[in-house]
């Protein structure tokens, strides 16, 4: 496995963030773009060009990219090949609705050879909008109008993108209060967390009363909650902090689900393409979901496109009853396809497994730490979760440490006191030990500071 064209790039930052340029650019986009632009706010840089697991701002500055675009660039920024496969589509056709052409019917073997064998053959799929969120609106949509049913149970900590209807499964208040009249009919219900116990226990207590707590609220003719249209669930929840659902609390979910045939709709938005070491996280669980909901990583290097894997009997749509002006992006087929190549010639998954194996032996050092909570993640999706008191506060100096020293990490979870690392599914052991470095710096020096 090569990490591709940046084995000769090292992190290096001269002089304070951002740099002159950069704080040029950040001014003009102060200026001129929305006020709800989030990632400039505390990463101040202005990029300039990615190659592989780096990028470079605008002043010169190199860092190691952990954060990669949200999740989105599963083979690095700018892989030639994949690069190669959309300028060729640019060429032909970029966009197609949803007519069938053959860079669409490439993209669609493609991620359909990628399903485990069992589930393939009674898939359907629809192309979404260019984003993850449009295409959990569809997921609603579709199950919705299967059952005739209106409501949806998801669950806390959970979130499922920022439209109005996936906002409304989306458990952060914070981000539905300033907008009123929301999708009604969402019921949230305890996730599986056990170093914050939603219902309250010891973890020497726990039978995943979660789990029984939804049971008891759907089976109870008493219990409020009529029967859903579908069940949502991240199997990690990625902005909610990283969180791995226990195995015992997800096939509990899904043997309720089938017991009373509401549709299991997973959320593999930031999971799928591979992130967790499978290319789903429910094939880690041993489960068979209705619906799969995938975006982000689709194409390999961020050109939009959304879609959603759902059983064939759940197929009772009529003509045009969701549909997307953008839903034919030829290009991002084109790379998607080209994508999957890559994946199976270079065992991608099996350097996902590798690299996640020495990150976590890496984390290790701070386990027993009485600053960090807890260390969790699968494959290359992990989640330092720091402590009281004044945690945020103490991740934000993380964040902001690191990237001085080279090494770009977001934050997430309950207050942002969880620093996530996503990086690049292609790094390399080198690249990886050189930002385990930087991190663990720059942890030791927030607690040093704060």
């Amino acid at each position: 496995m090569t990490d591709v064209r940046t084995t000769e790039l090292a992190p290096h930052v001269a002089g304070a963030l951002p740099g002159p340029r950069s704080a040029e650019f950040l001014e003009h986009q102060r200026r001129w773009e929305s006020n709800a632009r989030v990632y400039p706010r505390h990463l101040p840089i202005a990029l300039a060009e990615g190659t592989g697991c780096h990028v470079r701002d605008v002043d010169g500055n190199v860092f190691i990219d952990f954060l990669s675009g949200a999740g989105v660039l599963a083979l690095g920024h700018n892989h030639p090949e994949v690069v190669r496969a959309a300028a060729a589509q640019l060429e032909t056709l970029t966009h197609g609705l949803d007519f069938p052409t053959p860079a669409k019917r490439a993209f669609l073997d493609a991620q359909l050879s990628m399903l485990p064998e069992g589930l393939r053959p009674r898939m359907k799929v629809h192309f979404c909008g260019p984003g993850g969120a449009n295409a959990v609106d569809a997921a609603l949509k579709l199950c919705k109008t299967a059952t005739g049913r209106g409501d949806v149970v998801a669950f806390q900590g959970g979130f499922h993108g920022a439209s109005h209807a996936a906002m409304a499964l989306t458990g952060l208040v914070a981000q539905k209060q300033p907008v009123p009249n929301g999708v009604p009919g969402v019921h949230f219900f305890p996730y599986s967390h056990c170093a914050r116990c939603p219902v309250g226990l010891a973890p020497d207590t726990c039978d995943v009363n979660c789990a029984g707590f939804l049971e008891r609220a759907l089976r109870d003719p008493n219990g409020g909650v009529p029967r859903p249209a579908a069940v949502v669930l991240e199997l990690v929840q990625g902005e909610g902090g990283v969180i791995p659902a226990r195995p015992e609390f997800v096939h509990r979910v899904r043997q309720l689900t089938r017991e009373l045939d509401v549709p299991l709709v997973v959320d593999e938005v930031q999971t799928g393409c591979g992130r967790t070491g499978t290319w789903f996280a429910f094939e880690q669980y041993g489960i068979e979901p209705d619906v799969i909901v995938a975006s982000k990583a689709l194409s390999g290097v961020g050109l939009p496109v959304a879609v959603i894997f759902y059983d064939q009997r759940l197929d009772v749509w009529a003509p045009g009853a969701h549909t997307g002006t953008f839903r034919g992006n030829q290009a991002a087929f084109a790379a998607g396809a080209e994508t999957v190549r890559i994946m199976r010639r270079d065992d991608v998954l099996a350097n996902v497994r590798r690299r996640g194996e020495q990150l976590g032996e890496l984390l290790a050092v701070l386990r027993n730490r009485p600053w960090v909570r807890d260390i969790r993640g699968r494959g290359l999706m992990w989640g330092i979760e720091l402590a009281d008191p004044d945690a945020g506060d103490r991740a934000r100096k993380v964040q902001a440490h690191a990237l001085h020293h080279g090494l770009i990490v977001e934050l997430g979870g309950r207050d942002d006191t969880v620093v996530r690392l996503m990086p690049p599914l292609t790094i390399t052991e080198p690249v990886l030990r050189t930002a385990a470095r930087i991190l663990l710096a720059a942890i030791e020096a927030a607690v040093v500071t704060r």
